[in-house]
């Protein structure tokens, strides 16, 4: 039995598998520096070509936003990554795990999503050293500028 693009034999899923990126898809990226996990950026643009960085004019099928405590409002950078994606995209919400610089605590994810008209749906294990959260547009909700 052969393994579909993106999967090992084994069956065992790759982290593009996991974020749900496709071939063409469009990903903006926010937040990047220089400890981001370069494995994910790395296996991610292998599969949708590469990331777009946040001055796009480009409808996104999905957001990287790299956030850790004291980068700013997370508020606003939500909002500001819900400006071109897609009515259907996904938002990953990318932090320092515990104990980690940075770390941001899960009931803050939560509670700046639901304001800023996200849901969190799921986590990833996004690499050694960060924490993904899934967010979506929660039904009916619009985004708040």
């Amino acid at each position: 039995m052969s393994a579909t693009a993106g999967q090992a034999a084994d069956g065992v899923r790759s982290v593009a598998d996991r974020f749900g990126i496709e071939s063409g898809m469009v990903v903006m990226e926010m937040g990047y520096d220089d400890d981001v996990d370069q494995d994910l950026r790395d296996a991610l643009t292998d599969r949708c070509g590469e990331l777009v960085d946040e001055d796009t004019d480009e409808v996104v099928d999905s957001v990287l936003l790299w956030y850790r405590d004291g980068d700013g409002d997370l508020f606003e950078m939500l909002v500001d990554a819900l400006g071109p994606l897609a009515g259907n995209g996904v938002v990953w919400l990318l932090t320092p795990k515990a104990g980690r610089d940075g770390h941001v605590e899960p009931s803050e994810v939560s509670e700046t999503a639901v304001t800023a008209g996200l849901q969190q749906t799921s986590t990833v294990n996004a690499g050694k050293d960060w924490s993904g959260a899934r967010l979506v547009l929660r039904r009916g909700a619009k985004a708040k500028k």
